[in-house]
């Protein structure tokens, strides 16, 4: 007897824990909604599926500003690549690598002329 009331009230409390949490999780999706942090979180998550670097992020991997000249950029990858190249830090290489390739898209993409080598 004792054993099918404390099952009873095991179950009781599972089904009310559980719409508890359903609950939870749909005041937290729409909350979310509201701010915008489901969508920013879905931007970031999209971003760092495609692992696109961004212009800003590849200006500040290799300390460049949106004024500076393409050869001034080149001498900065090589430097930075060539010390990271030296030191066996094949992560850090790799990010002035990517840095480099996406100033380069956006300075092809200029129609001033300044098309890089």
């Amino acid at each position: 007897m004792a054993a099918k009331i404390l099952a009873n009230l095991i179950i009781m409390g599972s089904g009310i824990l559980a719409r508890a949490v359903v609950q939870a999780y749909r005041q937290a999706l729409a909350n979310a909604a509201k701010t915008g942090v489901a969508q920013e979180a879905l931007q970031n998550a999209t971003r760092r599926a495609s692992k696109a670097m961004t212009e800003q992020e590849a200006r500040q991997i290799l300390g460049v500003t949106e004024e500076t000249a393409w050869e001034e950029i080149v001498k900065k990858y090589d430097g930075l690549f060539e010390r990271n190249a030296k030191n066996g830090s094949f992560y850090l290489q790799s990010k002035v690598h990517r840095a480099k390739e996406c100033l380069e898209e956006v300075y092809r993409g200029k129609a001033d002329g300044g098309t890089p080598s």
